[in-house]
């Protein structure tokens, strides 16, 4: 088993910024590990307390991802951090070198782990 981390920042606090957002990032993070769906064990989402209007996890739904348990969170409201972001840690079914594994942060948020930018 290993897990994917990721990142985004939205540009506001709406319905449709939030899912195209969250898709965007799995979408890539799908891309950039070549996963197969099957291979995912579950998702946890967290969003800052600034992205409310909806949950993080609709966009897996939409995106055929059904039978994976999701779970999202509100991230710790850290002074100083990164506002309207949302964060995941994606558990896959996958037997190979934490090094194998890309980790995804876009936009604003790159500057997490620039250690683990590609």
């Amino acid at each position: 088993m290993r897990a994917i981390r990721g990142a985004i920042t939205a540009e506001k606090n709406s319905v449709e910024e939030i899912i195209s957002s969250t898709k965007y990032l799995l979408e890539e993070i799908i891309k950039k590990n070549n996963l197969n769906k099957e291979e995912i064990i579950s998702i946890i989402f967290t969003a800052t307390e600034d992205l409310n209007k909806e949950y993080p996890a609709v966009a897996a739904r939409k995106m055929g991802l059904n039978y994976i348990p999701l779970f999202c969170c509100q991230e710790l409201k850290i002074k100083g951090s990164i506002k309207k972001c949302i964060r995941v840690l994606v558990h896959i079914n996958r037997d190979c070198p934490h090094k194998d594994i890309n980790h995804i942060y876009l936009r604003e948020t790159k500057s997490l782990r620039p250690d683990l930018i590609n």
